[in-house]
């Protein structure tokens, strides 16, 4: 990876990205201690060439779709991708799930993978970093300006707390019941270069705090500012990283056809000259903080800053604004952290692990 990217690659708009983290789990469902036979000691199915690695522990995988251009293909390309991981994993013995913290997965236990990217980051964010079992759903939108996408990722902070309290599918750590609905975006802030960032005031200067951070030894590379938004000076994209991971691949479609409805407004937003105030970043930070702790029952402050609404209104009136349902239609059922919970409860720990599989 190179320590920092360019502004000549955002060049081209609205094409789509999706990255996901799973876990890799044995035959009873259980997070494996650490292995590498998926990823280094097999040749993986073709789509995933170049596109399956570790992330920080071994049991943590992540997939990458090809660069979609054609927006309403990438029902297609997601499914095409889990089906080959899942494929992949069942032929080795294993199987894959979905969640934002895997609900057994007990972070003393598990193997932290052997790269040396990862190894450099245990050494200098120490426990915070050798604790993060979490997994999230991150998605790209091609932006054909570079101080655009600075824009866009400015406006798109106060959307995270809405992104990640309809996400919210993490309320189990280290074996015990958090009573958060998203204890992994907690878990993740935890470490450095986290959370909602700072507004920047165009690309020269989100620039020059990327090239800065690498100078002073502060990140390897551009990939360790792991904001929940940020301009990706590497892909030419703004990248949402709020979500938490899922098992279903209608809910993950749900989130992209949400954020890319939401880039290309704002896009042409900036294209029309609009200048908004943003708010301060405490309070997207008490909208984030509501959202992690109360997930579909949590209030938010509106864009005002002074006035606040349910996330069912915040939800309608987006895609109302937007002109998408999926995020909407994700209210009338369970959440994810719900529906973990009622299955321990009511069936116990081996039917939670089972519920999270991937399965095709």
């Amino acid at each position: 990876m190179d320590e920092t990217g360019s502004p000549e690659h955002f060049d081209r708009m609205g094409t789509l990205g999706i990255e996901e983290e799973f876990y890799v789990v044995d035959g009873h469902g259980r997070p494996t201690s650490g292995t590498d036979e998926l990823v280094y000691e097999t040749d993986p199915p073709e789509l995933l060439d170049g596109r399956l690695d570790h992330e920080l522990f071994k049991c943590v995988i992540e997939t990458q779709t090809p660069r979609i251009d054609d927006p309403s293909a990438a029902g297609d390309h997601l499914r095409a991708v889990r089906e080959a991981l899942a494929d992949h994993a069942t032929a080795h013995g294993y199987g894959i799930a979905g969640a934002g913290l895997h609900p057994l997965a007990k972070w003393r236990e598990l193997e932290h993978a052997e790269k040396p990217r990862y190894r450099s980051q245990l050494d200098r964010i120490q426990y915070p970093q050798h604790r993060n079992t979490t997994a999230g759903l991150h998605v790209h939108v091609g932006v054909d300006d570079p101080d655009k996408a600075v824009w866009i990722a400015n406006r798109v902070r106060w959307h995270v707390p809405l992104l990640l309290a309809v996400s919210a599918n993490s309320p189990y750590w280290n074996g015990f019941d958090t009573g958060l609905q998203s204890a992994r975006a907690k878990i993740f802030e935890a470490l450095p270069n986290t959370g909602i960032p700072t507004a920047f005031e165009d690309y020269a200067s989100f620039e020059r705090f990327e090239r800065r951070m690498v100078e002073n030894g502060s990140i390897d590379d551009r990939g360790e500012l792991w904001f929940d938004v940020r301009p990706h000076s590497g892909h030419g994209t703004v990248e949402v990283r709020a979500p938490d991971g899922q098992a279903d691949p209608e809910r993950v479609l749900a989130f992209v056809e949400y954020v890319h409805a939401l880039v290309e407004d704002l896009s042409e937003r900036y294209d029309d000259g609009e200048s908004r105030p943003t708010l301060r970043r405490e309070l997207l930070d008490e909208n984030k903080w509501r959202a992690i702790r109360d997930g579909q029952a949590a209030s938010l402050l509106g864009r005002d800053g002074e006035t606040t609404l349910s996330l069912s209104e915040a939800v309608a009136r987006e895609c109302d604004r937007l002109g998408v349902d999926r995020l909407r239609s994700l209210l009338d059922a369970e959440s994810g952290a719900e529906t973990q919970r009622r299955v321990r409860r009511e069936e116990g720990v081996a039917a939670l692990a089972d519920a999270l599989l991937l399965r095709y």
